[in-house]
């Protein structure tokens, strides 16, 4: 499944490098070669992107992606969602840590109270 993290990363990878191989996309991501195959053909039929190979050159499998207009329309949708979705995360974590810090606060009362009366 190509989730909207996944698609964000990939179209922001090939921007920056439309050369780059399957494989080197694949390590970079940590997926299989299989769901970046995956990735982007579901990307080139909802034309987000279109592969072309060289002509001239002697690797004929070697292939170069370039975002369509749509594509880099798509990107920027995707980076707004994405941030969106990670200042959310953050907030949510934010609430925990605090909420942690107020558990050691009262538990680093509670054990000096403790202290103070076997003392």
């Amino acid at each position: 499944m190509l989730t909207d993290e996944l698609r964000y990363k990939i179209i922001g990878r090939l921007e920056a490098d439309p050369y780059l191989s399957q494989r080197v996309l694949a390590k970079e991501l940590g997926i299989s070669l299989g769901r970046v195959n995956y990735c982007l053909q579901a990307l080139m039929q909802k034309g987000l992107i279109k592969a072309g190979n060289f002509h001239h050159s002697k690797n004929k499998r070697m292939y170069m992606y370039i975002l369509t207009p749509q594509g880099i329309e798509e990107k920027a949708k995707a980076t707004v969602r994405f941030l969106r979705r990670k200042m959310k995360e953050n907030e949510v974590i934010a609430a925990e840590i605090e909420q942690l810090r107020g558990e050691i606060a009262a538990m680093a009362q509670q054990t000096s109270q403790e202290v103070e009366r076997v003392s």
